[in-house]
């Protein structure tokens, strides 16, 4: 099973369009071990020659320019990306799907929350159905993944996790941002032999997702913050990581007992990777304490154009 990282940056990538703050300047201008990224999302395939796409960002025309495996390859139109599926829908998971209306078959799974968040905006429409078909995501059910012309080899059971309604809706949620449990939803995806994990929005990890995650031999988790008060601390917004619906890497206080690095201590997956990070992020800087901090309990740091396989 192959794994492409085609962006690992949270919304509005790294550096965002209209972020100054140190290490934004630092990835403006390119500087060593300050490596631009672009809005998370990654593509899986069982063959090296079939895909599915997992969250299609805005970023998705410029993510398949830099990975050749992705390119048309016979015929005058083809996509080598036969399945796409939407973990949520945030507008950095959905807004690429308007890049994929020029006349191409391919399944699109999300939850059938999300596909009714699709269904309620019209600019949707521009998938025609002559060639995109919807297809609702049942949770906690092995389901086995169609391609174009054949299965793709690849079995993905969705799961829900905690998150909160997309950031465009929540002023029809009623007060009730966390939504419901298909509002976010993780992924165990296997090719028959291999699984792994892919969860780049998660707010906390109560007691069966734990279990779940247990000995798994590659994770995908939300990286989005270091710290939960970490884009007031920046002075770029008022909200902190669990009102955005994410649980930070070192906790609200900075210590390393109270986030993301502590609740995985003792869950002995073998191979860990923060995605989804926000453009505040220290992590993202290679040279930083925080990142030092993340390699000492066994954490990497995605980044666009990396290739993993199982």
């Amino acid at each position: 099973m192959r794994i492409l990282v085609l962006g690992a940056a949270a919304g509005g990538g790294y550096p965002q369009w209209n972020c100054n703050t140190p290490g934004s300047q630092r990835a403006w201008r390119q500087e060593p071990g300050h490596k631009r990224r672009s809005q998370a999302s990654i593509a899986v395939s069982a063959d090296g020659e079939r895909w599915l796409l997992i969250n299609a960002s805005p970023d998705f025309r410029q993510q398949i320019l830099a990975l050749p495996s992705l390119w048309p390859r016979r015929d005058l139109r083809h996509s080598p990306i036969e399945a796409v599926l939407l973990t949520s829908g945030e507008i950095d998971h959905i807004a690429g799907l308007l890049s994929m209306r020029e006349r191409q078959r391919f399944d699109l799974w999300a939850s059938a929350r999300v596909l009714d968040v699709l269904g309620q905006n019209p600019i949707f429409d521009s998938l025609h159905p002559d060639y995109v078909t919807r297809k609702a995501l049942p949770l906690d059910t092995p389901l086995d993944i169609d391609g174009v012309d054949a299965p793709l080899g690849l079995r993905v059971t969705a799961f829900s996790v905690p998150g909160k309604v997309p950031l465009f809706m929540e002023s029809r949620a009623g007060g009730d941002l966390q939504g419901g449990d298909e509002e976010t939803v993780g992924l165990e995806i296997s090719d028959g032999h291999e699984r792994f994990y892919y969860i780049p929005g998660c707010a906390a990890l109560p007691p069966a997702l734990r279990e779940r995650l247990r000995g798994a031999a590659l994770l995908f988790f939300d990286g989005t913050l270091w710290r939960d008060d970490e884009m007031q601390r920046a002075g770029v917004g008022a909200k902190t990581g669990a009102r955005m619906g994410h649980m930070s890497i070192a906790g609200g206080n900075g210590e390393d007992d109270a986030g993301t690095l502590a609740a995985f201590a003792d869950l002995d997956v073998r191979r860990k990777l923060f995605i989804h990070l926000n453009t505040t992020n220290p992590v993202l800087d290679e040279a930083s304490p925080e990142r030092a901090q993340a390699r000492a309990h066994g954490w990497d740091v995605a980044e666009d154009g990396m290739e993993l396989s199982l």
